[in-house]
């Protein structure tokens, strides 16, 4: 089994990559989106963004979507209406905020 600290850089690597292929921005902004509202959906972080960049909400989703499962540091809750609301799990914070400013 992994120590927590294995882990750690597993994502830390991960979301390192998945930044480096961002050429417009936008993933980076995702991050700081997640970083200053504490729970938000794909369609508030549509709104976020729409003015700044051209995105669908097919897109956002698929962003939030590998942020979640592969890299692994957003909190999923689902509720009865179907809506998802996501939320960045608190001890990969300083990280996110890290590799952002980076």
């Amino acid at each position: 089994m992994r120590s927590q600290f294995e882990i750690e850089r597993m994502i830390e690597g991960r979301l390192r990559s998945y930044l480096s292929r961002d050429k417009t921005g936008i993933r980076r902004e995702v991050l700081r989106l997640l970083l200053r509202i504490r729970q938000t959906t794909i369609a508030d972080i549509l709104d976020e963004l729409k003015g700044r960049f051209s995105v669908s909400f097919h897109t956002i989703a698929s962003m939030v979507g590998i942020i979640a499962s592969r890299i692994g540091i957003l909190k999923v809750n689902r509720n009865i209406g179907g809506i998802s609301t996501y939320e960045l799990k608190e001890k990969y914070a300083a990280m996110v905020v890290r590799l952002v400013s980076a």
